[in-house]
């Protein structure tokens, strides 16, 4: 695997709209650019998300994602 800064730019290039960071603890975090509706956050979107690794983080973003498609 990468380095982290390699990681997190392969994800922020991946999903547009979301900042990556990782926690002093190791874990990773993705935030959105801007604001949800409450409409969004009532039908399962998240500002942010966490996983204890950067394959995690990907599939909560795939799951994201997917909810644009729905």
């Amino acid at each position: 695997m990468g380095d982290f800064e390699d990681l997190k730019a392969a994800i922020e290039e991946e999903f547009p709209g979301w900042l990556v960071w990782r926690s002093d603890a190791g874990r990773w975090y993705a935030t959105r650019n801007g604001d949800l509706t409450d409409a969004q956050l009532q039908a399962g979107y998240a500002m942010t998300v966490a996983a204890d690794d950067s394959a995690g983080l990907r599939a909560l973003l795939v799951d994201q994602k997917r909810r644009d498609w729905q």
